[in-house]
Parts: structure tokens; C-alpha cells; sequence
């Protein structure tokens, strides 16, 4: 594992996030929720081990708790002040924060490696790369 650490935030600035090390993955979902989540065609993240997240600012930070189709519960933090979505922690993956890939500051050098429900994918959007495995 490096030191590396590299950095997100909300919008406003009010909530930081530093994460150090790698990621455990670097994913595009194209799941109805996620396209929502986003506001886009598809969201994606980079999800890090707990111990690898510091946040800084979260008292102004909201939580909102969703259960998928599979019972699965996610919990989703988001900006008290600019609504921005910080990072969420989803169920059986507790234990990690996935983080919105548009929060980190440029220069965060992550390549999708992963792109899920691609039988929901928007006809016009194309995941590319030889690394990325691709699943429906």
C-alpha cells in the first residue's frame, strides 16, 4: 500500500475527505438508483477500506437510509449546506466508504475498473479500457 493521499469534498467545501493508500475498487454503475444518485446515466465511485478514510466537517452532514430490491441497506451522507453527496456505506460492504469519483480533487489518477448492471446501461454510453471488468 503507498501513503498517497488524496483528497474530496463537498461542493462548499464543508465536508473533506482525505483517503490514503489505493482503493479497494474504482466503479460505473449504471443501476436505476445509481443514475438517480447521480443525476447522470451513470455514477461513479471509489470505494476505500474504513480505515483508510479521515473526514473532516461531518457534523454538517446528513444521512439518508435506503434498502434495495435485496433487503441490502445503504446508507447515503450528503452536505447539510450544498446538498452534495459526499460518500455512502452499503451493506454487506459496511465497512468501506465509496466516495463520489467527481469529489476528488483533479490529479486523483482513477480508472474505473469495474462497471456494474450494464444491462441498464443508456444505449449512447460506452466503458472502455482492457481493466474493467464488465458484468450485468
Amino acid at each position: 500500500m503507498t501513503d498517497r493521499v488524496r483528497h474530496a469534498a463537498c461542493r462548499c467545501g464543508q465536508i473533506r475527505i482525505a483517503c490514503t493508500g489505493e482503493p479497494i475498487r474504482v466503479s460505473v454503475c449504471h443501476c436505476r438508483e445509481c443514475k438517480a444518485r447521480s443525476g447522470s446515466a451513470f455514477a461513479a465511485q471509489v470505494r476505500f477500506p474504513a480505515g483508510q478514510v479521515r473526514t473532516e466537517g461531518e457534523a454538517n452532514a446528513r444521512m439518508w437510509q435506503y434498502t434495495g430490491d435485496s433487503g441490502n441497506t445503504a446508507d447515503f451522507f450528503f452536505c447539510g449546506t450544498c446538498g452534495s453527496g459526499v460518500w455512502y456505506r452499503a451493506r454487506p460492504y459496511h465497512e468501506a466508504y465509496a466516495i463520489p469519483l467527481g469529489n476528488f480533487a483533479p490529479g486523483h489518477g482513477f480508472v474505473p475498473d469495474y462497471s456494474v448492471y450494464e444491462d441498464s446501461m443508456e444505449p449512447w454510453v460506452s466503458i472502455t479500457g482492457d481493466a474493467i471488468e464488465h458484468h450485468d
